[in-house]
């Protein structure tokens, strides 16, 4: 059994209920769920069962209507603005399915700014951008602004942008989406590879192929909780070229 002691990201009956004039739309309806380090994590659901609501206030990126989430041991739902920000900036690095790139910085800027937001000097942060893009395969699309990206290959520098700072915690939103199956493939082998003792990655996707990667796959339906279940790793996929009998069983 994992220890209490390991856990980096923590909610405890989670709701959340927008508003809309007089209209109440509940979303989440008391989510109770534990991220651990040495594990990664998979996010499944059906559209609009809440898993990006529930993955924006667990990065604090959204408050709860009511409930308690700690990132790293840190009560972020009950912490002011700055200090929430100063607290995701240490620990988390978030892998947003729509980019979030600064259109007028290069790939390797983009990667560069948020590390030097974390305080980095200039020439760690942009060694430790290249490494992480090189990591990704955008070697050579470095001095490339998004507009001169392709989709794929804006995923990629989100992707690096998260790895480059060796975070704790890493979270995304459905990060193979945009990728062909040989880079969607290279991209979960990286996320895996960042998990360590001390470290935890976090992924929602509805791409059930994704779970031969995954240590724990967690289930949201309807706003609540549905499963906490153990990988299915025989899922078989001419796109990612896997076959159930080379797995046996076994992580890459």
């Amino acid at each position: 059994m994992t220890s209490e002691l390991s856990v980096l990201l923590r909610a405890w009956d989670v709701r959340k209920t927008f508003e809309d004039g007089a209209l109440q739309v509940p979303v989440l309806h008391g989510v109770t769920l534990s991220v651990h380090a040495g594990q990664l994590t998979l996010l499944m659901g059906p559209s609009g069962s809440g898993k990006t609501t529930l993955i924006s206030i667990l990065t604090g990126l959204l408050r709860p209507s009511s409930g308690k989430v700690e990132l790293c041991g840190e009560p972020i739902s009950e912490l002011g603005d700055g200090q929430v920000s100063a607290v995701r900036r240490r620990e988390l690095g978030f892998i947003f399915q729509t980019y979030n790139l600064f259109p007028a910085l290069t790939a390797r800027d983009n990667v560069m700014e948020v590390l030097r937001l974390k305080g980095m000097a200039a020439g760690e942060a942009r060694k430790r951008a290249e490494d992480a893009l090189g990591r990704v395969g955008l070697a050579d699309r470095m001095k490339h602004r998004p507009g001169e990206l392709s989709g794929g290959q804006k995923q990629r520098v989100a992707i690096a942008r998260a790895l480059a700072s060796k975070p704790r915690v890493i979270v995304g939103d459905e990060v193979t989406g945009a990728l062909d199956g040989q880079t969607a493939l290279s991209v979960m082998e990286i996320l895996r590879d960042h998990v360590t003792s001390s470290s935890a990655v976090l992924i929602v996707t509805h791409d059930h192929r994704l779970e031969r990667f995954a240590d724990r796959v967690v289930e949201l339906e309807d706003g609540e909780l549905a499963a906490d279940r153990a990988p299915n790793r025989h899922w078989t996929s001419s796109r990612f070229d896997i076959r159930a009998s080379q797995d046996q069983g076994k992580l890459p």
